[in-house]
């Protein structure tokens, strides 16, 4: 096992999807308690201009329920199901993102089964969540961008700009790592915030130059040096040694998503993956202690929402 940096590092899936709802303040408290080096999260861009936290571009069904309108008879009410583009904070901020449910038709959901409702808690925007990690200290921001080849260049421009300008006002952009899928943004990231990392993320259905700002998919290790990436993040089906050792002779670490279950934990560890993303943080922390490797401190100093 080589690791760039001598150890594996814990990153917290939406905070800690499986144990938490994901991208909540609960969540981002509960992984910093359990201890991770960094806590994903993804984000959007209301309306009116505001960073908020949030998986999809638009409302899910799945981890958002409506309230009540922000005002009477608000046109757009319900708001689940609507692009966070054509909201604005205030409506975002009615929808209760605590209690995960079951997509129309799906008899089961492992999420469902061991993440802990919280009912009454509303998503936070980027500033919170920054709010709460630097109380935590050396805890790392990775935060995605969420867009599309169908996005603007513009609009890529727009949302780059305002993640920046947050993680600015909060001291915490050279420590901050920029994740896309949509590689545009990391290109824009490099102009407009050159100070934060920039993590390659791909799957197999954004192998395409579509998704990777031109670039040919044939070789994404070589495409995301060549885009001048800090980290290479491919899901984990895509791992394999050889990926890891290409891109640890180009000096690229490589982050893996999402990973759950103990035996690929230990599997991508002997590969020498340099961070693994899961959703049970306290899981990966019994992997890593039973090969001997460090671990981040447990944060005592964050309240748990």
């Amino acid at each position: 096992m080589t690791f760039l940096n001598g150890r594996v590092e814990v990153h917290g899936h939406r905070g800690a999807r499986g144990l938490r709802p994901e991208n909540t303040l609960p969540g981002f408290a509960h992984a910093l308690a359990l201890g991770v080096d960094a806590v994903e999260l993804d984000v959007g861009l209301t309306a009116d201009g505001v960073v908020v936290v949030h998986h999809d571009q638009a409302l899910s069904p799945v981890t958002t329920t409506d309230t009540v309108p922000v005002t009477p008879g608000d046109p757009l009410f319900p708001y689940v199901g609507r692009d966070l583009r054509d909201l604005t904070l205030a409506q975002v901020r009615t929808v209760d993102a605590g209690v995960r449910r079951l997509r129309p038709g799906q008899d089961d959901d492992p999420f469902v089964l061991t993440q802990l409702p919280l009912p009454g808690t509303r998503p936070p925007t980027l500033a919170e969540v920054c709010g709460l990690l630097r109380v935590a200290g050396d805890v790392l921001p990775a935060v995605e961008l969420k867009t599309d080849p169908g996005w603007p260049d513009d609009e890529i421009t727009r949302f780059v700009a305002a993640v920046a300008e947050v993680l600015d006002t909060h001291g915490l952009t050279a420590s901050a790592r920029l994740l896309a899928f949509d590689w545009r943004v990391l290109t824009e990231a490099r102009r407009l915030v050159p100070e934060a990392a920039r993590v390659a993320l791909v799957e197999r259905t954004t192998l395409d130059p579509a998704w990777l700002a031109g670039l040919s998919p044939d070789d994404v290790t070589a495409a995301a040096v060549a885009l001048d990436a800090g980290v290479l993040s491919p899901e984990r089906h895509l791992v394999t040694p050889d990926l890891v050792r290409d891109a640890h002779g180009l000096g690229l670490p490589v982050t893996v998503w999402t990973v759950n279950v103990a035996s690929e934990m230990a599997r991508l560890i002997e590969y020498g993956v340099d961070a693994i993303v899961t959703d049970y943080p306290d899981r990966l922390r019994i992997v890593l202690a039973s090969y001997g490797l460090p671990l981040p401190e447990p944060c005592t100093t964050v309240p748990l929402h």
